[in-house]
């Protein structure tokens, strides 16, 4: 259910003015008022989700396939580089309601992945962390 204080949900269901660019009856996807390159797309549910864990099924495969229309129509019309897709989750979604930002990417566009500094030794770890990840994944399949 949309939530009226949330600023996603009211975009998401047009009660603030967007540039729509699709829609249906699962998500609403609108160009970023701060666009990093030309075509940054949102997809936005129209209910209220926060984080990509919360999300049903359905919600998630239409948001995945409507991501793939998305980026073949950016390749189409704008013929970048390439095209990011990237989604937040946590104290890193800003806007406290799901959202997936495409946006065509052009080798000059100064736009980068910055990885942190590794204090945590996570590659010395890889192994000792896909035995974790797999047995926790093997818990919850049964569980």
């Amino acid at each position: 259910m949309p939530e009226r204080s949330c600023l996603g949900c009211q975009l998401a269901n047009k009660e603030i003015e967007t540039n729509t660019i699709y829609e249906n009856d699962l998500m609403t996807c609108i160009l970023d008022i701060a666009p990093l390159n030309e075509g940054h797309i949102l997809i936005l549910p129209k209910l209220h989700y926060q984080d990509v864990d919360d999300l049903d099924e359905i919600t998630a495969n239409e948001i995945m396939k409507t991501s793939r229309l998305l980026a073949r129509l950016l390749k189409s019309h704008f013929q970048p580089d390439g095209v990011t897709i990237l989604q937040n989750n946590g104290k890193c979604n800003d806007l406290r309601h799901y959202h997936m930002h495409i946006f065509p990417r052009y080798d000059s566009d100064g736009f980068a992945w910055l990885e942190p500094l590794d204090s945590t030794n996570a590659k010395g770890r890889l192994k000792e962390t896909a035995t974790k990840l797999v047995e926790l994944i093997t818990q919850q399949s049964l569980g």
